[in-house]
């Protein structure tokens, strides 16, 4: 048995209603039912999801205070006013930022902008800087992916005569700023259809309205914040997506077309992933390490030597914080496994000073992938008694509301279910700690630390194809509320596998099923290649992809999960005791026993140091069960092995070595025929000297020393003869017996038997061996618990 990494939930459909879009849309059964698990159940809204020309944009007036937006921002125009856009740091705040400034230059306006610096500021709108726009003559600031918790701020500038706009996207908290307006989907009580839009969706509603039309031409810039905040890419912006990457891919903007080009990107079709992981980290590096400007700045300029500089300063910035990402995540993990194990913390909450803020984020997102913990990273700052820092959850244990319940001790945090961000006093750090441990174990339950991968479909190697990949990429771009399709196979056989990369840590697999072959690649999969044979079934998680070389074109699954769901039996009988040692490090499973029925074995394979479990010791064991089985030897008989695995039950794995000095099934054997003349020819002589005359036999009737030896023991323990001195006399009028009757004889057939069936058999063989095995004993303790 080999585990998978995560728990696999897979989607259901009803049938009847994969049928009915099947008919009514002309789709694939497997198209139909990825419709299903995005909430598509009509005919109706499944084809507008697929047809981007049915997809249209909601009337941005239908957002609460809009109306009262666009007329001052009009107003502060027509009078000259200086208006400051205040955004934020991140990739959607940059763009949101980018968005605003665009449209103030197409209205004429007199405006700059303005983003805090992440360090010395923190996040948000803050009295300082209010102050100083209203000393630089600032009349309006509207904010941009950010605000809506500003309540302190937004009461500085009515105090300070400066009217404070919020277009925020952001959970809303209980009480909102007394701004003079709020543009928020979220906000209580907002009539707008769709409350998913990024901060850069909202500046784009705002500019919709304030321009009187749809500006196609910022759709550009829109995309890289609505795909790298990872919003929901359905309803308004499954539109603003798609059309923003077509419009990305044929962008004239010096910025745009030097970040790709530093990206790798600029030649390629662009999907939502080029997005997410190539241009989205480029455009945070700049404000995670320093000022934000640069990226605001490559995606307004008009000159490309400009562009060409801001984009590979912003790269090496990229390239600067992967290696602090990396230090930082070293350092946080050692601390968790040192001073707070998963295994006694629900949470993590992770504190030192000196960590860079502007990346912890990322580093509180590597720690959930390594331990699967909702997990905070505070950076430390001694000198003002705080932490700041980035939370990020697991599904079920909705952080805003979490840290909701401890208001009274976060002076400012926001966020959403999944992340937040947070500023503590550190006098109250070990309270947060202990209120959220008490939270997270009357919420979550032990299944919950184990990750959820979620699986859309279970489909067998035949229903993959060229075609069915096609029709899937219709559901693109994909992103959060519309992942990337996870396919399932399920109990598959192996064709071929082998390691590839490198350094041999990526698999390549084949899979075969209902007479169809499907290759799959698992990189940094290699490791199971160990913990899997080709006569295994396996099943697989991944995505579908289409693989184009030396002019063939295929389906390929890209590997992400994998597991063998049956017990397993590994060869080894054809191990050398060199590589034993070596083999035994590859055993994936915690619970090992190594067996050995003779107490020589361990010496003779050089594993004194190894934990062997002898025939004395295998009474300690209570179960095989989820436990690896290393049987080093051969008992004395298999009714040996049956009790062993009737006692202990069924193992996930078995691995067969059977070392032995010597093969009964080559040494020592002779048949029925062969003890027949021998006894016939002694009978014959009446006393035949062994030492003197046996290798003339020997050498006359071609037979083994060992056989002779043999042969004699067994006539000697029958009472047919007796030795004396190296003679061998005939005892006259002998009880007549079976060579069955001589223990001797019995102890070699039971030896012969035994090889033959689990030394030198199959691997098909051996499986079947066990299976039965198993299958007995199954059946006998379903009698005894009948009886």
């Amino acid at each position: 048995m080999l585990n998978p990494k995560a728990r696999w939930k897979i989607e259901e459909q009803k049938e009847e209603v994969v049928e009915q879009l099947i008919k009514e849309l002309d789709i694939a059964p497997l198209v139909a039912k990825l419709l299903i698990n995005r909430g598509l159940t009509t005919p109706e809204v499944a084809s507008t999801f697929l047809n981007k020309n049915q997809i249209k944009y909601h009337d941005p007036f239908s957002l609460d205070g809009m109306d009262r937006v666009v007329e001052r921002i009009h107003q502060a125009i027509e009078k000259k006013e200086n208006i400051l856009i205040f955004g934020d740091y991140d990739a959607d705040g940059v763009s949101s930022t980018a968005v605003m400034v665009y449209t103030l230059q197409m209205l004429g306006a007199k405006f700059d902008y303005y983003i805090p610096n992440r360090f010395t500021e923190g996040y948000g709108p803050n009295e300082p800087a209010l102050r100083k726009a209203k000393e630089a003559g600032f009349q309006l600031v509207v904010t941009v992916d950010t605000g809506i918790s500003a309540v302190h701020e937004a009461t500085v500038a009515k105090e300070i005569g400066l009217d404070f706009i919020v277009t925020d996207h952001h959970e809303a908290p209980p009480q909102l700023p007394d701004a003079y307006a709020i543009i928020n989907p979220k906000k209580p009580g907002c009539p707008y259809p769709f409350k998913g839009l990024a901060g850069v969706g909202v500046a784009f509603k705002v500019a919709q309205a304030l321009l009187g039309r749809v500006p196609k031409e910022l759709l550009d810039i829109v995309v890289i914040g609505t795909i790298a905040d990872l919003v929901p890419l359905v309803d308004e912006n499954r539109l603003l997506a798609m059309e923003g990457l077509s419009a990305l891919q044929s962008s004239s903007k010096p910025g745009l077309i030097a970040i790709k080009k530093v990206a790798g990107i600029e030649k390629e079709t662009l999907e939502a992933d080029h997005v997410g992981f190539a241009i989205g980290p480029r455009m945070n590096a700049a404000g995670r390490l320093g000022s934000a400007n640069p990226a605001v700045d490559l995606l307004i300029t008009d000159k490309s030597d400009e562009a060409k500089m801001l984009a590979e300063e912003i790269d090496g910035l990229n390239k600067e914080r992967q290696h602090i990402v990396s230090a930082i995540a070293k350092e946080a993990i050692e601390m968790v496994e040192n001073d707070f194990p998963p295994e006694d913390n629900a949470v993590l909450i992770i504190a030192k000073e000196g960590w860079n803020p502007g990346v912890i984020g990322i580093v509180a997102s590597r720690l959930v992938e390594k331990f699967y913990r909702p997990t905070i990273v505070l950076s430390i700052d001694e000198e003002k008694g705080i932490a700041k820092g980035s939370a990020r959850s697991i599904e079920g244990f909705d952080m805003f509301a979490e840290l909701s319940k401890s208001r009274d001790i976060l002076p400012h945090f926001g966020g959403h279910p999944m992340a937040a961000g947070l500023t503590i006093s550190l006098e109250h750090l070990s309270e947060l700690r202990d209120r959220l441990q008490v939270q997270a174990k009357e919420s979550l339950s032990e299944e919950d630390f184990i990750p959820v991968k979620r699986v859309d479909l279970v489909a067998g190697v035949d229903e993959i194809s060229l075609d069915i990949i096609k029709q899937m990429k219709q559901l693109a771009p994909f992103g959060v509320s519309n992942p990337t399709p996870k396919i399932m196979l399920q109990q598959a056989n192996i064709g071929e596998m082998k390691k590839i990369g490198s350094e041999a840590n990526h698999l390549k697999i084949q899979f075969k099923q209902n007479g169809s072959s499907l290759d799959g690649i698992g990189f940094h999969f290699g490791y199971v290649y160990e913990q899997m044979s080709v006569q295994d079934r396996v099943s697989a998680v991944g995505t579908l992809s289409i693989n184009e070389w030396n002019g063939h074109i295929k389906p390929q699954l890209m590997i992400e999960d994998i597991a063998v769901t049956d017990w397993q039996l590994f060869d080894w009988r054809s191990v050398q005791k060199l590589r034993l040692e070596d083999k035994l490090k590859l055993i994936s499973l915690p619970t090992q026993y190594l067996i050995a029925f003779n107490d020589e074995t361990k010496v003779k394979l050089k594993l004194e140091n190894e934990q062997i479990w002898t025939r004395e010791q295998l009474s300690h064991i209570d179960s095989f069960e989820n436990a690896a089985v290393v049987l080093l030897d051969l008992p004395a008989s298999e009714q040996e092995i049956k009790q062993l695995f009737a006692d202990k039950g069924r193992p996930s794995q078995i691995f067969c070595l059977f070392y032995q000095e010597e093969d009964s099934f080559f040494s020592a054997s002779p048949n029925r025929e062969t003890f027949k003349w021998f006894y016939a020819f002694l009978r014959k002589q009446k006393k035949f000297n062994l030492n003197e005359q046996g290798m003339k036999l020997i050498s006359y009737k071609g037979w083994s020393k060992e056989s002779v030896k043999f042969m004699v023991e067994v006539f000697v323990e029958l009472n047919f003869i007796r030795q004396e001195n190296g003679w061998l006399i005939i005892e006259e009028n002998p009880e007549k017996k079976s060579l069955t009757d001589s223990v001797a004889f019995q102890r070699k057939e039971n030896q012969r038997t035994l090889e033959n069936d689990f030394v030198y058999s199959s691997f098909e063989h051996l499986k079947q061996l066990f299976t039965t095995i198993f299958e007995q004993n199954t059946n006998e303790s379903t009698i005894k618990e009948t009886v």
